[in-house]
C-alpha cells in the first residue's frame, strides 16, 4: 500500500514540529508545505513552499495539518474539506463556536476525518491515568483539578489564556472523566497590557457529578503542568512536564478518641510513582490521526469534541464577564 501524502500549512513555531514528526511517521510522506509568510524555520527541506491552501491541495495530498493562526482555521479547514482532504487542525478548533460548528459539519457531512490538536491527551502520564481510571483503579472520581502556569509565550498573538491554554485542561478533564461540562463559573484578569486575558481561575461541574477547578495563567515565573484526580481510593497526580504519574492511596487508621471515631475520613497512605514509556506526545497524536485516516482506530480528538471544548471556553469567558454561573 502506498504511503499517505501529507501536506502542512503554517510553518511557524508549531508547524516546524509538525513537519519534523510527519517526516518521521511510518506510512506517511510529507509532500507539500505552505505558508504565505514563507519558511522562517527552514522546514521545507527541498519542498516548494506554497503560498496558499489551493496550491497545497494541487500537490495531490490525502491529509493535511493546519497550524495557522486561530482566526484562519475556518477558512483553511473548509477549503481542505471541500477538496476531500482529511485534516488535523491545531487547537482550538476555531476562533468561536459558530465557526467551529461549520468546520465540524463540513468534515462530518463528507465522511472525512477531522481531528483537533489537543496534544495533552497524548501525554504518557495522562494516557496511563485515563487507562487506570477506565479500569476502576480509583473507584468513584470526586474531583479533577488542574494547574497550568508559566511565563508568557511570545508565539501568541490572537487569543487569550482561556482559548490558548485552558482549552487543554477543559479537554483533558472531560476526557479523563468521560463526561462533559454542564456549568462553569470563572474569573479572569489581564496584567500584561494585551486586550486578551492572561489569567483565569475556573470551577466546573460535569454531568457525572465530578467537580473541577482550573488555575491557568502565563504570568508565572515557574512552569507548572499538573492534573490531580481525587477519588474514593486516593489521588493520582500527573505531571505533564516530566510525564510522571504518581498514586497516593488512602491510608487507614484506628482511633480510640470518641469525638472523632465517627468521622469516616482518610489519611495519607503509600505513594507510588509509575514507570511509564515516555514517547513524544506529538508523535502519538500524529499516529492516531494517521490510523484514523486508514480506518484502523479512532483515538483522535474529534472535531465534535474540539467544538465542545471551545463552547466551554466561551462559557468561561462569559462567566468572567458577567459574574454568573453559565450553563452549557
Amino acid at each position: 500500500m502506498a504511503n499517505l501524502r501529507a501536506g502542512l500549512i503554517g510553518l511557524g513555531m508549531m508547524g516546524r514540529h509538525h513537519a519534523r514528526v510527519i517526516r518521521e511517521l511510518e506510512g506517511v510522506d510529507l509532500v507539500a508545505v505552505a505558508d504565505s509568510f514563507g519558511d522562517p524555520h527552514n522546514v521545507a527541506n527541498g519542498l516548494e513552499v506554497c503560498s496558499s491552501v489551493e496550491q497545497l491541495i494541487e500537490q495531490g495530498i490525502d491529509m493535511a495539518v493546519a497550524a495557522v493562526p486561530t482566526v484562519l482555521h475556518e477558512e483553511v479547514a473548509l477549503q481542505l474539506a471541500e477538496a476531500g482532504v482529511h485534516c488535523l487542525v491545531e487547537k482550538p478548533i476555531a476562533n468561536d463556536s459558530v465557526s467551529g460548528r461549520r468546520i465540524a459539519e463540513a468534515f462530518d457531512s463528507r465522511g472525512l476525518i477531522g481531528a483537533v490538536g489537543h496534544i495533552e491527551r497524548f501525554n504518557p502520564s495522562l494516557q496511563s491515568l485515563r487507562e487506570r481510571l477506565g479500569n476502576g483503579d480509583l473507584g468513584e472520581v470526586y474531583q479533577i483539578s488542574t494547574r497550568r502556569q508559566g511565563p508568557f509565550p511570545s508565539r501568541i498573538a490572537d487569543v487569550g489564556v482561556v482559548k490558548d491554554l485552558a482549552t487543554h485542561d477543559i479537554d483533558l478533564t472531560a476526557w479523563l472523566a468521560q463526561s462533559n461540562f454542564v456549568n462553569v463559573v470563572a474569573h479572569t484578569t489581564s496584567r500584561s497590557g494585551r486586550e486578551h486575558e492572561d489569567m483565569v481561575t475556573a470551577i466546573g461541574h460535569l454531568q457525572s457529578g465530578v467537580v473541577t477547578n482550573h488555575i491557568v495563567n502565563w504570568l508565572s515565573p515557574m512552569k507548572e503542568r499538573t492534573t490531580v484526580v481525587l477519588g474514593e481510593r486516593g489521588a493520582y497526580i500527573a505531571d505533564t512536564i516530566s510525564a510522571d504519574l504518581t498514586f497516593i492511596e488512602n491510608g487507614t487508621f484506628q482511633t480510640d478518641w470518641d469525638s472523632v471515631a465517627a468521622f469516616r475520613g482518610v489519611s495519607e497512605g503509600s505513594s507510588t510513582r509509575f514507570a511509564l514509556a515516555k514517547r513524544e506526545p506529538l508523535k502519538m497524536e500524529h499516529e492516531a490521526f494517521r490510523d484514523a485516516v486508514l480506518g484502523k482506530s479512532m483515538n483522535i480528538v474529534t472535531m465534535a469534541e474540539g467544538l465542545e471544548t471551545l463552547r466551554v471556553a466561551e462559557a468561561v469567558l462569559e462567566s468572567a464577564e458577567t459574574g454568573s454561573v453559565i450553563s452549557l
